[in-house]
């Protein structure tokens, strides 16, 4: 605070402008910008609109709830209200005049009330402002008029620097957002019983966020990427490849099939509220259910979370391969939400006759329901209804062998799957969260029908040893074909595979994070006589 000159203390009295100017925080301190440091000695005044959306101007002192007739400003007040209208209070109309204030903030509202009398001025009512109290405005002015000058100047760059910014800016709609995957991996066993190099591998993620409401938001995403490691056994000097199964893939991986880090559309998809809100459209001519749908597992987060890939993917969430997807998500009530849609492996393709468009390649159909028993607690159900132009299931997460019907003759499928999903947050840092699938798969062709499972359970410990990171323990059955009828037949697969893994994610600070990890697989592809899988990761993902 600052001292008060006797003189001016007169008709208008300072202590008035004290009490009126005091509105200055809501002016100032509701719009301080957040990027300069708190050394400097003059909050900067954001331009545009801001001033009006977070300070009310009142038009009666009775509109302020926290002033009362018996406060020692209040005559003051109401004369600067009724006189000049350079009053404002906070938007819950509030005026909290026994805030403390600074000399800047002070030169601020005065500044206000100055530009108040000077357009009454302007409009020719001059014979409204009193002489005392132009002789008090000056006298304020000149005591005050290096912050006054200050505060002005400072406000012009802001101007011309905001203008500047707004000639120069990318887009008014769109931001801009990346992430950047480095991984070290290693591996050894699997049906081949490999052993591979240490390799480094990356992958890179460009995504523009375009918002036209402001509710809604368009996504357009490339991705480049040369991680053999997370490449399938159909890619050749993949990882899974050298070891001979799909369950040594880590994640997160490539969207697509170029591993030579060319740039590729790996997502572009559209949603948009409707009804209140209530309701969310979803269309996507590049997607997969997964980046839309939710899943309740705290490791499935792209980059973040598991070191493999089937730590982080319930099989309904990649099965039939699906590229296109149609949605919508209705939010019934804070405790139970529905979601469906359907997705096709070709839209583009105008073939007819069951190679293209929305209803001719391998389709899903993928309802789930979503509930939230307690604060502490969320629980899914999911149903899809998928046909495969293949007798494979087409997930990726274990060999195209091992996920098909093991039938002469079956060219296409159709399943049926049900899956559940539980995260319970036993406490703050503690989650306790698993998921398992049942899928019933059935030839087109022929008599033909086989019965998946897998399943996964976990516990991840939040802010471990420092705040943001994370460790988990992963345990669970990769996809296993575990009965078969008519003409199906088990094949090789002659006992339960199972998944073990390890990791923590040390969080450097928001943007860096570091994650060592490692994972076995035991009896991979379901067949005893196969060596156990080990691969270690050093993941470093890099957000922005």
């Amino acid at each position: 605070m600052f001292k008060v000159k006797s003189s001016v203390v007169r008709n208008l009295s300072y202590l008035s402008f004290l009490a009126t100017l005091s509105v200055s925080p809501s002016l100032v301190r509701a719009e301080t910008t957040p990027s300069l440091t708190n050394n400097d000695p003059y909050k900067a005044i954001q331009l545009k609109t801001e001033p009006r959306t977070t300070a009310q101007n009142v038009t009666s002192v009775s509109q302020l709830s926290d002033v009362k007739p018996t406060d020692w400003a209040f005559t003051a007040l109401q004369s600067l209200v009724e006189r000049y209208g350079c009053i404002a209070g906070y938007p819950d109309r509030t005026y909290r005049g026994s805030q403390a204030t600074s000399r800047y903030e002070f030169a601020a509202g005065l500044n206000a009330c100055l530009d108040k009398i000077n357009e009454i001025i302007s409009a020719g009512l001059a014979d409204k402002v009193s002489k005392e109290d132009l002789a008090t405005l000056q006298k304020l002015q000149e005591e005050f008029a290096a912050e006054l000058a200050t505060l002005r100047g400072r406000v012009d760059a802001l101007d011309a620097k905001t203008a500047k910014l707004e000639a120069q800016q990318f887009s008014t709609t769109t931001k801009l957002s990346g992430e950047v995957i480095f991984s070290l991996t290693a591996g050894s066993g699997g049906p081949t019983n490999g052993r591979s190099n240490v390799t480094l591998g990356n992958r890179t993620r460009l995504v523009l966020n375009t918002s036209f409401t402001g509710k809604d938001l368009l996504r357009t995403r490339l991705e480049a990427s040369n991680n053999l490691a997370a490449s399938s056994t159909g890619t050749a000097n993949s990882l899974s490849g050298l070891l001979g199964t799909n369950t040594a893939r880590i994640g997160p991986g490539p969207a697509t099939s170029f591993i030579d880090n060319s740039f590729a559309l790996s997502l572009l998809d559209y949603k948009f509220p409707i009804f209140d809100n209530k309701v969310t459209l979803y269309v996507a001519p590049v997607s997969f259910p997964d980046e839309f749908f939710t899943v309740l597992s705290p490791v499935a987060s792209n980059g973040q979370g598991s070191i493999s890939r089937f730590g982080r993917f319930d099989p309904l969430m990649r099965i039939a391969g699906t590229s296109s997807l149609f949605a919508f998500d209705w939010k019934v009530s804070d405790q139970f939400k529905i979601q469906a849609g359907y997705g096709s492996s070709s839209p583009a393709n105008p073939t007819p006759g069951g190679q293209g468009g929305l209803f001719g390649g391998s389709t899903i159909a993928l309802v789930q329901l979503l509930f939230k028993p307690a604060d502490n607690l969320d629980a899914s159900i999911t149903y899809t209804n998928t046909y495969h132009q293949s007798n494979s299931l087409g997930t990726g997460l274990v060999n195209t062998a091992t996920e098909s019907i093991s039938a002469a003759g079956v060219t296409s499928i159709r399943a049926n799957s049900i899956g559940g999903n539980l995260a319970w947050k036993v406490t703050p840092k503690l989650t306790f969260h698993t998921w398992g699938t049942v899928i019933f798969a059935d030839s087109v062709n022929n008599s033909a029908s086989t019965t998946f499972t897998s399943w996964i359970t976990g516990l991840t410990l939040n802010d471990l040893f420092s705040e943001g990171s994370a460790g988990s323990i992963l345990f669970g059955q990769p996809i296993n074909r575990t009965s078969a009828s008519g003409l199906a037949t088990l094949g090789a697969v002659n006992t339960t595979p199972y998944h073990l893994e390890l990791f923590y994610r040390y969080r450097v600070n928001k943007n860096i994070s570091i994650t060592p990890g490692v994972f076995w697989v035991f009896n991979p592809e379901g067949v005893t006589a196969n060596p156990t899988v080990t691969v270690g990761v050093i993941r470093t993902t890099f957000s922005f």
